[in-house]
C-alpha cells in the first residue's frame, strides 16, 4: 500500500488470544464480589476498555481497590500459562520487520503483563514502541494512544495502519487520522458494526492477509 510504513497493533484479542483468561478473570471477580457469575456477552462487551473504566461501570458500589485486587490477582496468577499467540501472527510480524515497517503496540493493558506476553513468544524485539494504559491520560477510542505511538516513532497518521479487534481500536485510529484494520477473529464486533458507520477500512480473515493489503 503506497505511503504506509507503520503498523500499530492492539495486544489483547489481536496478536494475543487472552479472551478466555479475561472472561475467567471477570467471572472470578463477580463470584468473589457478588457471589455469582454474569452472562459472557456482558463481559465480551467490555473488551478493549481499561480495567478501571469497566469496574466503575459494572461494579460501582464496590471500592475500586478491592475490585482491582480481585481481578488482577486471578489474572496475574494465570496470565503466562493462559495466553496464546494467534496463528500466523509471529510470522507476520517477522515479515513486516524484514520489509522495513515500523511496528508498535497500542494497548489498554498495563505494561507489566504486556511485556510478559511479548517476551513469552519472543515478540518484544520486533516492536519499536509499546504504548500501554500507563502512557496515556485518555484511552481508546480516544485518539491519544495512537497519536502517542506515532509521535514516539516520528511517523505521520497517514503513514500508519492500526490493527485491532474492537471498535475502540477502529475509532481511535480514525480519530488520529490513521487507517484501520479489524481482525476477523474479533469477539466484540457484530456483523452490523463491521459494515456500519464505524466500519474499519479493512478486515483480515487471517494474519497474513495484511501483507496482501499492504502489497495492494
Amino acid at each position: 500500500m503506497n505511503g504506509i510504513n507503520t503498523i500499530l497493533f492492539d495486544f489483547d484479542g489481536t496478536i494475543m488470544d487472552t479472551n478466555d483468561l479475561i472472561i475467567h478473570s471477570w467471572q472470578h471477580t463477580f463470584r468473589v464480589l457478588e457471589g455469582r457469575e454474569r452472562p459472557v456477552d456482558e463481559i465480551v462487551g467490555t473488551l478493549g476498555e481499561t480495567l478501571h473504566h469497566t469496574l466503575g461501570r459494572l461494579l460501582p458500589e464496590v471500592p475500586l481497590e478491592e475490585a482491582v485486587a480481585a481481578y488482577r490477582g486471578y489474572h496475574a496468577d494465570n496470565f503466562r500459562d493462559a495466553i496464546k499467540i494467534y496463528p500466523g501472527v509471529k510470522e507476520l510480524l517477522t515479515r513486516l520487520k524484514e520489509l522495513g515497517y515500523a511496528l508498535g503496540i497500542v494497548t489498554s493493558r498495563m505494561s507489566g503483563t504486556t511485556k510478559q506476553g511479548l517476551e513469552k513468544y519472543a515478540l518484544d524485539e520486533l516492536f519499536d514502541v509499546v504504548v500501554t494504559c500507563e502512557d496515556c491520560t485518555k484511552h481508546k477510542p480516544d485518539p491519544e494512544p495512537v497519536r502517542i505511538a506515532l509521535e514516539k516513532l516520528g511517523k505521520k497518521p497517514e503513514e500508519a495502519l492500526m490493527v485491532g479487534d474492537t471498535l475502540g481500536d477502529i475509532k481511535s485510529a480514525r480519530a488520529a487520522g490513521a487507517g484501520s484494520v479489524l481482525v476477523d477473529w474479533a469477539l466484540s464486533v457484530s456483523e452490523e458494526e463491521r459494515t456500519g458507520a464505524d466500519a474499519p477500512d479493512y478486515i483480515i480473515e487471517k494474519a497474513e492477509d495484511l501483507l496482501e493489503i499492504l502489497a495492494g
